[in-house]
């Protein structure tokens, strides 16, 4: 369910009017949980969807568990505790590769409910990093979404030409992973 009062969209500045160059990189970092308490699970997820049903059902979704049928979108950095320095998850998506018959992907980060109800708010130091090649397209704090619990970051979507475009969507949801794998794609509500 989205989050009321939390959907803010926009053209990413620095993209060069949004389109893309090569392989994408979405990297995430959070700081572990305390030593007394459960650990904090965040995990990277992408939806891909088809041109046939861009804002329907996704074809697949890939996350820590599965990748890609063609490899193209995978894991390739995974944590489930957010041990490590720096970023500890990556994500790679290469759209480049991504069959034609796909006209959008959208990507997001949702917080594992295992210990009780947990929102961005509740998670130290988070940040969200996407890249193209050396540009960066977001970078992000969850700050605007710290009441949620799952928040999109990312829209990719492919133009009449074929070249894909990106799109800043940090919106916020209230989802454990599953229900936002089913949701993160749908249309912004107004």
């Amino acid at each position: 369910m989205f989050r009321d009062g939390l959907i803010r969209e926009g053209q990413c500045p620095v993209s060069g009017g949004g389109k893309i160059q090569g392989k994408i990189e979405v990297r995430l970092k959070w700081d572990p949980s305390p030593w007394n308490r459960p650990p904090h699970h965040l995990d990277i997820m992408a939806a891909t969807y088809s041109q046939d049903a861009p804002y329907g059902r996704p074809v697949y979704v890939v996350h820590t568990e599965s990748r890609s049928p063609d490899g193209t979108i995978n894991m390739s950095r995974h944590s489930e505790t957010g041990q490590g320095y720096g970023f500890v998850e990556v994500m790679v998506l290469e759209l480049d590769r991504l069959a034609p018959s796909f006209a959008r992907v959208v990507v997001g980060v949702a917080i594992h409910q295992s210990s009780g109800p947990k929102p961005f708010g509740d998670v130290s130091n988070t940040g969200v990093l996407v890249v193209d090649g050396y540009t960066e397209l977001l970078k992000d704090d969850f700050g605007r979404v710290a009441d949620a619990t799952a928040a999109t970051v990312a829209e990719f979507t492919r133009d009449s030409s074929g070249a894909w475009e990106f799109q800043e969507t940090v919106r916020g949801f209230d989802s454990d992973p599953t229900g936002f794998a089913a949701e993160m794609g749908g249309s912004p509500q107004p």
